[in-house]
């Protein structure tokens, strides 16, 4: 995959996987600049291309007193200082039409959520910004059922697409990936694995989700090894005290061995 369409991507040419990771959403500059700082260190070290992920807002939440963000702009100018600061792309995700132009302003990624992928007035809008448009694949939706979100985005203009896989609903309170989907989906587009969301306990009687962050490492381990182009993670220094989706997160300090240990493995597959 073409990894030079984001700017300021490096280690383009590593033949490493690619990386989308950082907070679920931004709580304030201090703690996103701490949170980037790391992880750049970390991807440098290791040569793998780096994108900092983190939601400008957050629509999508169980109940109504939900943390949703610090206002849009404000976040927004986070991120760009992230990208600024540490020399890196940035990705958020987007919830309505008029975001995507908003978003396209500060960002390189936009990023549809799963729940909203089959938008079409949505896709299309992140499409004809320019940027590249990661399509969350739906809970609900089959792998092969992808090929018609990517197709959105070929038929706005754009080739720009990459897919995430964020795990299945399986019951009510449980997600499962299929790595089947895995090699499917790449025939459509780049394929990132979406691990820790992948992990997600939703529907909990409190009204907040959970999670199983001590099967990362598991769920991050066979995605390198069913051949992903990208791994996305949420990571915090302090997930216990993160204002959204922190049962899931992974504890900033494990990352760099959990980065070091997969890179050891994508090595391996490479000279296989």
């Amino acid at each position: 995959m073409d990894l030079s369409l984001i700017p300021k991507i490096k280690h383009a040419n590593s033949d490493n996987f690619f990386l989308l990771a950082g907070p679920c959403a931004i709580e304030g500059e201090d703690m996103a600049l701490r949170i980037a700082e790391k992880v750049v260190k970390i991807t440098d070290d290791l040569k793998i291309p780096y994108v900092f992920k983190g939601s400008f807002k957050k629509a999508n939440r169980s109940r109504i007193d939900s943390f949703t963000g610090i206002g849009d702009e404000k976040a927004l100018k986070i991120l760009r200082k992230v990208s600024e600061t540490f020399d890196v792309p940035t990705v958020t995700d987007i919830h309505e039409v008029s975001d995507a132009i908003k978003a396209a302003e500060y960002v390189d990624v936009l990023q549809i959520p799963a729940f909203l992928v089959r938008q079409t007035d949505l896709v299309v809008a992140a499409a004809k910004t320019g940027k590249v448009v990661n399509l969350k694949k739906g809970q609900f939706m089959s792998p092969s059922a992808m090929k018609h979100a990517v197709q959105k985005v070929k038929d706005s203009g754009s080739e720009k697409a990459w897919i995430t896989d964020r795990g299945t609903m399986f019951g009510y309170q449980d997600m499962i990936v299929d790595f089947r989907g895995i090699p499917e989906m790449k025939q459509y587009a780049p394929v990132v694995l979406d691990v820790t969301h992948s992990l997600q306990q939703p529907n909990q009687t409190s009204g907040v989700t959970g999670g199983r962050p001590d099967m990362i490492e598991t769920i991050a381990r066979a995605g390198i090894a069913t051949g992903v182009d990208g791994l996305f993670i949420e990571t915090h220094f302090d997930p216990a005290n993160a204002k959204s989706d922190g049962a899931n997160m992974l504890i900033l300090a494990y990352l760099e061995k959990l980065l070091s240990n997969l890179t050891k493995i994508r090595n391996t597959i490479n000279n296989l």
